[in-house]
């Protein structure tokens, strides 16, 4: 992504301009679908209620601020775990970094309601820890972060990051309930939701757009970055903080 992403409203198509009776009639249309949508989204989560679970390795191996650990300690004493696979590429600078991992992981950030529910969130960093927690306190997240290597990613059967996958704690046996990749993810990031709330949307060339809206952003990785960096990284540099590794 780059500063052409950036929509200029000067020369581009507009919404028709109507009365606010009119506005009002079509925006209270557009919410009886918003609430529908609403409702279909809590019987989806009632269906992922009922999903059965499969039991994984407890002592699947981890690696985390006091050296290696394992997948029951990363619950923290909690019931459950969400936990984001945040893909890695080792030896490459900080910003050759995963820019979708980057955009998902970097807006998770106040725990405290998670924890009052009794889940706890955490990343698993498919790398080596030195290096890639150096990523994580650059962009100052605060979150638990702990290395998987390939042993512990095939205990927990991943192929890959960009995943989620959310965990249940019974005494000292776990047990995966749901996992999701690829779009499901969004949930991570509100700035996707806010983003779709406004008049031109993500701008993006797959979405249902009225003729003449604009879709300036290419979806192929750049879309998270600005000016070859993951966009996250730049208010860090301007604060003084030194890009890792």
């Amino acid at each position: 992504m780059t500063v052409d992403a950036v929509i200029d409203t000067v020369d581009t198509a507009l919404p028709p301009v109507v009365d606010r009776a009119t506005w009002q009639e079509q925006r209270d249309a557009l919410l009886a679908r918003e609430k529908a949508h609403t409702r279909a989204g809590d019987a989806i989560a009632a269906a992922r209620r009922r999903l059965p679970m499969v039991e994984v390795d407890a002592a699947t191996p981890l690696t985390g601020a006091g050296g290696g650990t394992t997948l029951l300690a990363a619950f923290e004493g909690r019931a459950r775990l969400v936990a984001y696979c945040h893909m890695w590429h080792a030896g490459h600078p900080a910003a050759e970094q995963c820019p979708g991992c980057t955009y998902f992981n970097s807006q998770v950030r106040e725990l405290a309601y998670l924890h009052a529910r009794g889940v706890t969130y955490a990343t698993l960093a498919q790398g080596p820890y030195e290096e890639s927690v150096r990523y994580r306190d650059f962009l100052g997240l605060e979150a638990p972060w702990y290395a998987i290597d390939a042993r512990g990613q095939e205990a927990l059967g991943l192929d890959g990051g960009f995943a989620l996958l959310v965990f249940l704690r019974v005494g000292d046996r776990v047990y995966e309930t749901y996992r999701t990749r690829g779009r499901g993810v969004e949930v991570m990031a509100p700035t996707t939701g806010l983003l779709d709330m406004t008049v031109y949307g993500r701008g993006e060339p797959w979405e249902d757009s009225p003729a003449g809206w604009p879709q300036p952003v290419v979806v192929d990785g750049s879309d998270f970055r600005l000016d070859g960096r993951p966009a996250a990284q730049w208010p860090r540099i301007a604060a003084g903080h030194t890009p890792a590794p």
